[in-house]
């Protein structure tokens, strides 16, 4: 598992960021029973650059706390099954899953973990494994897909042992 991170801001959160994606993308993939080993990109950024980002490829003119761009286009959530039919889906040099891109701005973290009333680490690896979720074909614009997703996240936290203080 690689998650691939780059850090485009100035705001310091404070927290083993590499070592939390990590452990959350294991963890993600884990549960969600992912026969390969995969791989992220992650760009933390402030609230102006999402921003930004947000307002391109969403249309929504505002900052956000994190967007995910997956690369795989699944029928079901985390059906992995009809992937190795196509090569595109595999980095050509590591053989890894390319499940997509995530941005998270560093100022919502702080702000939503804030508050929320829990640790930085714990809003940092909440907004993760949200992302890491979209990136595996969940979605929340349903009552019925919201209450789905909300599980998974739910289920992953317990497993990771990060929990709302």
């Amino acid at each position: 598992m690689t998650c691939y991170l780059e850090i485009e801001t100035d705001i310091d959160l404070k927290i083993p960021c590499q070592e939390l994606l990590d452990r959350c993308l294991e963890a993600v993939m884990d549960e969600e029973e992912c026969p390969y080993e995969a791989q992220v990109e992650v760009v933390i950024t402030d609230n102006a650059s999402i921003h930004e980002v947000n307002k391109e490829f969403r249309g929504v003119d505002a900052p956000t706390d994190v967007l995910s761009f997956p690369m795989i286009e699944y029928e079901e959530p985390s059906d992995f099954d009809w992937l190795e039919e196509y090569d595109e889906y595999f980095h050509p040099d590591t053989g890894e899953l390319m499940l997509g891109d995530m941005m998270i701005s560093a100022e919502r973290v702080i702000e939503q973990a804030q508050a929320y009333g829990h640790s930085v680490e714990r809003e940092f690896a909440f907004l993760t494994v949200h992302s890491l979720l979209h990136l595996c074909g969940y979605d929340h614009m349903e009552e019925e897909e919201r209450a789905v997703m909300e599980e998974r996240q739910r289920v992953i936290m317990d497993r990771l042992g990060i929990t709302r203080e």
